[in-house]
Parts: C-alpha cells; sequence; structure tokens
C-alpha cells in the first residue's frame, strides 16, 4: 500500500489550516507529492510497471492542475507550500 492511515495523518497534520481541515490545496498538493514520490521509488525496482506508470502521470497532471490553481489564487501560500514540499526549485 502507497500510503498508510498513519502518513497521511502526519502529512495532513503539517499542512492543514484548521484541526478539521483534510481537503484543503496544499493538504492534496501534499498528499499526491507523498504518492508520487512512492511510486518514484518504486518504479526503480519494477521498471515495466506500465500500469502504474500511467497511474503515476495522471497523479502529476493531477498535482500540476492543484499547483496552477494554487499560484493564481494565493501566491505567498504557492511559494511556502512548493519550498516545503521541494518541488519546482
Amino acid at each position: 500500500m502507497a500510503q498508510s492511515s498513519e502518513r497521511k495523518a502526519e502529512i495532513i497534520e503539517g499542512f492543514q489550516h484548521h484541526e478539521k481541515d483534510c481537503g484543503s490545496t496544499e493538504v492534496q498538493i501534499a498528499l499526491l507529492t507523498d504518492r508520487i514520490n512512492y511510486l518514484t521509488e518504486h518504479f526503480k525496482a519494477h521498471k515495466h510497471d506500465n500500469n502504474s506508470k500511467r497511474g503515476l502521470l495522471r497523479l502529476i497532471g493531477r498535482r500540476k492542475r492543484l499547483i496552477k490553481y494554487l499560484k493564481e489564487k494565493n501566491y505567498n501560500l504557492y511559494l511556502e507550500t512548493i519550498g516545503r514540499l521541494g518541488i519546482r526549485k
């Protein structure tokens, strides 16, 4: 399994705005980034897993759209989020 419930809770806790926030843009981007990193490591051992590669490309596209939305709505929060996640250097 890609993400355990403990790992998801840890990520959500790190990016949430308030106690019950589990679906804000920043949280979604962080969760997708964790799944993308997991699949990237998976492909180092399983190079011919083409079905999962398609899923990875879908995740990357979804994260890209969310990042674009965040950049348009709140640029400062966008910079903070990508800095904390270490993406788009």
